[in-house]
């Protein structure tokens, strides 16, 4: 117990320090949204009309403490102000358009890479000098080892351009209607499968090589020595035993990337042109919309410090030791 009160008191001050930081550093930057968009007019919109762009963005010359106050009272109201890409959209709805296709692409494949390179990595530690070993690592870390947006350009060359398999942007068929109807879900996996795909493709191999040496020094405590002069079966030694003790680290890496899921992955939703949190996010810095990057990043902070927090947990139900 009292390590989880612990835990728990340490991420309520982090949140507190995260939504903090959310507010302080967009005050930081020169300008704001209003003049910016004032200076694209080049002086063909009237000055006046600077004061009341302001007002209908709800920009503030209050002094510091003051707005913090009141950022904070609208945080709990669940207010995260208007976005002025998608004007007057509030930000918690482009979010919650938007976060979806996110947390279904990046959320699917992350799962999909993280238990089958974990898989591998334990049977390539297990039987060393295997096909696994010895052929399948090196090759998956060689496809980690490209660039993601390179590797992305080339499935979506050969395989969506050439060979006309998969669609070549877009998160499904706008020509059938959005609902959960067999034909819209069809053409959902089939936009889907190209950038899920090589966000599988490019992670594997991290995830196998990190098992695969955790899992190698696990092999040499006593624990497992003695489990297996013990007779006790190949499957319960290799998953019970060993494994168990060696994918803490993984673990570890696997709270950081999905809490980092939420802000999705802004190179494949690019590349792809696929809907997500990561295109909404850059389409806010491409034209200064402070509350919507505001809120993306308060959501990816919170996103990663759950995450951590739901990691603690699991680690100590893995490992008695930590609590």
């Amino acid at each position: 117990m009292k390590y989880l009160l612990r835990r728990i008191g340490f991420y309520l001050l982090a949140i507190w320090v995260a939504i903090t930081v959310n507010f302080i550093i967009p005050r930081l930057a020169p300008g704001d949204p209003a003049t910016a968009l004032m200076a694209r007019f080049r002086g063909q919109l009237n000055p006046e009309a600077l004061h009341s762009l302001e007002l209908q963005f709800g920009i503030s010359h209050d002094p510091l403490w003051v707005q913090y106050w009141q950022y904070l009272v609208q945080l709990l109201h669940g207010n995260l102000g208007v976005s002025f890409t998608y004007f007057p959209t509030p930000v918690s709805k482009v979010i919650g358009q938007e976060i979806p296709w996110t947390l279904t692409l990046i959320g699917i494949s992350l799962i999909i890479s993280f238990i089958v390179g974990t898989l591998l990595g334990v049977i390539a530690a297990w039987r060393r000098g295997s096909f696994v070993d010895s052929f399948l690592l090196p090759l998956l870390s060689f496809m980690g080892a490209i660039p993601y947006f390179w590797l992305a350009l080339v499935f979506l060359y050969v395989l969506g351009f050439q060979l006309h398999w998969f669609p070549l942007n877009g998160g499904y068929d706008t020509a059938i209607p959005v609902s959960w109807s067999s034909d819209f879900l069809a053409t959902v996996i089939s936009h889907g499968f190209l950038p899920a795909g090589t966000i599988v493709l490019a992670s594997l191999g991290g995830w196998m090589l990190g098992m695969r040496n955790a899992m190698i020094t696990t092999l040499s405590e006593d624990y497992v020595v003695m489990a297996q002069a013990k007779g006790l079966k190949e499957s319960r030694v290799m998953l019970i035993y060993a494994a168990r003790n060696a994918i803490l680290p993984n673990v570890t890496g696997f709270a950081i990337a999905l809490g980092f899921v939420v802000g999705g992955s802004l190179l494949t939703e690019i590349v792809f042109s696929y809907p997500g949190i990561g295109f909404a996010l850059y389409q806010a810095v491409l034209n200064n919309d402070y509350p919507l990057l505001q809120g993306i990043f308060l959501l990816i902070a919170l996103a990663v410090l759950i995450a951590n927090f739901l990691a603690d947990l699991a680690y100590g139900v893995l490992d008695p030791r930590v609590r």
